[in-house]
């Protein structure tokens, strides 16, 4: 299960996303936050992820493991999203124990996604 290879894996993620014009930005981003296995969420801050979104909901993620050349490209449709929604901080402390307010200044957004496809790091077929 996808859930359960994150669970064990330590890595780097990118998040990329597009604005509706095609302008590509790439930002760093810890794993997703998974609700089933073919929905998972990231917390965005309002920045240029969160509005290429709304205007292309298309994105990819890209996880390298630690120490390795192996990981996980996760192609993502936008569901929906939450703005400052209390589960962010719910998700914060299950994860991240102790950085309670860490990241509290300006909105924050809960943006689900349906993954559409996953492939490894290297190779496979796009």
């Amino acid at each position: 299960m996808l859930s359960d290879y994150f669970d064990k894996r330590e890595g780097v993620g990118v998040l990329a996303t597009a604005d509706a014009d095609g302008r590509v930005d790439a930002a760093l981003y810890g794993k997703p936050h998974f609700f089933d296995e073919e929905t998972i969420a990231f917390i965005a801050a309002e920045k240029l992820t969160h509005a290429n979104l709304q205007s292309n909901p298309h994105a990819v993620y890209l996880f390298k493991e630690s120490e390795r050349y192996e990981g996980r490209r996760l192609y993502l449709t936008k569901i929906r999203e939450e703005e400052d929604s209390p589960l962010i901080e719910e998700l914060r402390r299950k994860k991240y124990p102790g950085g309670e307010g860490k990241y509290k200044t300006g909105h924050k957004y809960l943006i689900y996604f349906h993954i559409d496809k996953v492939l490894p790091l290297i190779g496979g077929k796009a």
